[in-house]
C-alpha cells in the first residue's frame, strides 16, 4: 500500500520519542519524570463516584448529543460567564474529546490547505504537526524576550492566506500568563485582519490570580472574532478520559459539529460525566489541587534560582518550567538524553515547541515536590560532571 507522503514527513511524536528513552535508562536513582503535563493526583473523589454510578445505569454508555451532554455544556457556559463576565451560553459550546480535538477541529473548518495560521513561539507540538499533516502552513511569531509576543510582530505575518493566530495561555511549554490587555490588542488585531483568534487556555485554572484571563467575553461581537479552546483533564485530573471543549459562535459551531460527528460522533460519554461531575461538585478540590501546583512552581523557581549547573529558568507558570541549559553548542536532544538514561530524569527537549535548537527544555512541575526540588537541582549538576 502506498501511505500519505505528507503524514510521512512529519516527526513523530516528540513526547513519545522521549519515553522511549527509559527503556535505556541506568536506573540507579528514582525516575523523575517531568516530561508530560499531567496531574501528579488521582481523580476528584466527587468524579469518581459519579463515574461508577453512570457506569452502572443502562445508557452509561450510550451516545449523547454531538455537541455534548446539555447540562454539561450549560454548566460550563455558566461557570465561563461567572469567570470572564460578558455572556456565553450553551450554544456556545462543544464537547471534544480533549483539548488537542478542540484544536484540530477548529483548525479544519477555519483554514484549508495552502492557508496560513499563525502560531506564537514556542509553540504546542501538536499544533504545528496537525497544520502540516493538514497542508495547512505553520507560520512563527516569534515573541520577545519575556515570551510575550507582540501586535507589532504579527503585523508583519498576516497575508491573503491567513486565517488565524493561535495563542496559549498559561503558555505550554513556557508556562507564561498573557496580560488581558496583550489578549485583547490579539483580538482587536485579529478583528481588524479579519481572521480568527484561538486562544489556548488548557491551564487557565493554574493562573497566579483569580482575575479573569480576559475581558473578551464581555463584547457582544466577540464570536465574529474569538475562539476559545478549554481541557478538563487538568482541572479534574482527567487526562485519560479525553474531555475538553471549544467556545465559539453558534455560526462557527455549526462547522465544527459537521467535521465532529466524521471524526468521532460525540466526546466519549464517560470523560463528559466526569467532567459535569467535576464543575458541580469539585469546586474546592479543584481549588486545592491549583494551590498545591502553585506551591509546586514556587519550590522549583525557589530550588532554579542558584542556577544548579548553570541552567537557567527563564519562565515558570501553569504546568511548566522553560529553561535553558548551559551547554552552547551541544545538541539540547543529546542533553536531555544524558538526563533521562544516565541521570533517571526524563525531560522534554526545547526542539519540540520551537524550529531550531535554542537550547531550552520543558520540565513539568507537577511531579516535583518536598526534598525532590533538591534532588533535581542535584541531578542539574551532575550533568556537567558526564
Amino acid at each position: 500500500m502506498r501511505l500519505n507522503p505528507r503524514t510521512r514527513q512529519q516527526i513523530d511524536s516528540p513526547f513519545d520519542a522521549a519515553y522511549l528513552l527509559l527503556d535505556q535508562r541506568c536506573k540507579e536513582r528514582d525516575l523523575l519524570d517531568l516530561a508530560q503535563g499531567a496531574p501528579p493526583y488521582p481523580t476528584a473523589p466527587a468524579v469518581v463516584e459519579h463515574v461508577a454510578s453512570v457506569a452502572r445505569q443502562a445508557d452509561g454508555g450510550a451516545y449523547v448529543e454531538i455537541a455534548g451532554l446539555p447540562r454539561l455544556r450549560q454548566r460550563f457556559a455558566e461557570e465561563l460567564t461567572q469567570a470572564y463576565g460578558g455572556r456565553i451560553g450553551e450554544e456556545n459550546v462543544i464537547v471534544t474529546a480533549g483539548c488537542n480535538q478542540a484544536f484540530c477541529l477548529i483548525a479544519a473548518a477555519l483554514a484549508e490547505a495552502g492557508d496560513e495560521i499563525i502560531l506564537a513561539l514556542p509553540f504546542y507540538p501538536n499544533h504545528d504537526m496537525w497544520l502540516r499533516l493538514t497542508g495547512i502552513q505553520p507560520v512563527y511569531l516569534q515573541s520577545g524576550p519575556d515570551l510575550v509576543p507582540t501586535v507589532e510582530r504579527a503585523e508583519t505575518l498576516v497575508g491573503s492566506r491567513t486565517r488565524a493566530i493561535v495563542l496559549i495561555t498559561p503558555g505550554n511549554p513556557s508556562g507564561v500568563t498573557l496580560a488581558p490587555e496583550v489578549i485583547a490588542e490579539f483580538a482587536e488585531f485579529a478583528a481588524r485582519k479579519g481572521i480568527a483568534l484561538i486562544l489556548d487556555e488548557t491551564y487557565r485554572s493554574f493562573r497566579d490570580t483569580e482575575e479573569p484571563a480576559h475581558k473578551l467575553f464581555a463584547d457582544p461581537g466577540w464570536g465574529e472574532t474569538v475562539v476559545s479552546l478549554h481541557s478538563f483533564s487538568k482541572d479534574f485530573a482527567l487526562p485519560g478520559y479525553r474531555v475538553g471543549a471549544l467556545v465559539a459562535s453558534p455560526e462557527v459551531n455549526r462547522e465544527v459539529l459537521k467535521l465532529l460527528d466524521c471524526v468521532a460522533i460525540c466526546a466519549p460519554r464517560i470523560g463528559q460525566e466526569a467532567a459535569w461531575a467535576g464543575l458541580t461538585g469539585a469546586a474546592q478540590w479543584r481549588r486545592e489541587r491549583a494551590g498545591e501546583l502553585a506551591a509546586r512552581r514556587r519550590g522549583f523557581a525557589e530550588a532554579m534560582a542558584a542556577r544548579p549547573g548553570g541552567f537557567e529558568l527563564v519562565s515558570v507558570g501553569g504546568f511548566f518550567g522553560w529553561v535553558r541549559h548551559p551547554f552552547a553548542g551541544r545538541p539540547t536532544e543529546e542533553v536531555v538524553r544524558d538526563l533521562a538514561i544516565r541521570l533517571d530524569t526524563l525531560v522534554i527537549p526545547g526542539t519540540a515547541f520551537v524550529p531550531g535548537d535554542q537550547g531550552m527544555i520543558r520540565v513539568s512541575v507537577g511531579n516535583l515536590t518536598g526534598d525532590v526540588f533538591a534532588d533535581l537541582a542535584e541531578r542539574f549538576e551532575m550533568v556537567r560532571k558526564l
